[in-house]
């Protein structure tokens, strides 16, 4: 997939790129595998607001992707790669020799007609799922479980991936693209390969009416509000602010550390990267 602009007949297509999504599959999804996707809008059970600018956008089914890659020792043929309005990456729908059809998540340079498989000892093949401790140390990885049998859940969105670094007993070293090093059980599943369509991050919107599809709902900012619906609202004239950027209810909004999970703390080796951009 690549990247593709368009001529500037309005002042909308000027700044426009988008992913070229031509190869694709076309038609509806598999419908065993869909369900109605009530998204909440940013409300919570009561009503009220807890999420804003969220609202409206295109009607969406969710696709039930299978983060669990449970079903072993039997090959299972790529039938077709879509895109997924859930999700950043594209899907991939594969049915096994004995019928059964499941979404998995599509890395790259994956085609339809493509065999794959889970389990133990099998190939080290783009697309396969196999326990962390038959994986070679420096093989690009994604979908990894943190606890084995609990499905994948670290490097699922679009051109992501994480590598192991090393081995420590029971457990793999794994580097993550933050600079983070970060042990995990060895009998933890992970596929094989880079995640498709990494020119997600290279999107331009264009227009403000493919945010609404998408369902983004203008953002407006605190220093154009009044004192009493956010911290930086207020002044005469125009103003700064006045103090240091904050959200809403008043938590920094720059550098300030929320990670309150000293459970797992023993599992990190190392700590991410600081930003070089922060002030």
């Amino acid at each position: 997939m690549s990247l593709k602009s368009f001529k500037p007949y309005t002042k909308s297509s000027r700044g426009t790129i988008l992913v070229d999504k031509s190869g694709l599959w076309k038609g509806k999804p598999y419908k065993p595998l869909t369900s109605v996707n009530n998204s909440s809008k940013g409300r919570n059970n009561l009503g009220r607001i807890t999420s804003r600018n969220h609202g409206g956008g295109h009607k969406q089914k969710y696709r039930h992707i299978d983060f669990y890659r449970k079903k072993f020792n039997m090959k299972a043929e790529v039938e077709r790669i879509e895109y997924d309005p859930n999700r950043s990456c594209y899907i991939m729908l594969v049915k096994f020799d004995d019928g059964q059809k499941f979404y998995y998540l599509a890395p790259q340079n994956i085609k339809v007609g493509d065999m794959i498989e889970n389990g133990s000892n099998i190939e080290i093949k783009t697309g396969n799922c196999l326990p962390l401790q038959d994986i070679p140390v420096g093989i690009d990885i994604h979908n990894v479980e943190l606890q084995p049998g609990a499905g994948g859940k670290i490097a699922r969105s679009a051109g992501t991936s994480v590598s192991i670094s090393g081995i420590d007993g029971n457990y793999s070293l794994i580097k993550m693209t933050s600079g983070e090093v970060r042990k995990i059980d060895s009998r933890s599943m992970a596929t094989i390969g880079v995640l498709s369509n990494p020119d997600q991050k290279n999107i331009k919107i264009g227009k403000a009416g493919r945010s609404r599809w998408l369902g983004r709902r203008p953002h407006t900012r605190g220093v154009v509000m009044n004192p009493v619906d956010h911290p930086h609202g207020g002044g005469e004239g125009k103003s700064a602010g006045g103090r240091h950027p904050v959200s809403r209810s008043g938590q920094s909004a720059k550098g300030l550390k929320t990670r309150d999970n000293k459970r797992t703390d023993k599992y990190i080796v190392r700590r991410r990267n600081k930003r070089k951009d922060t002030k």
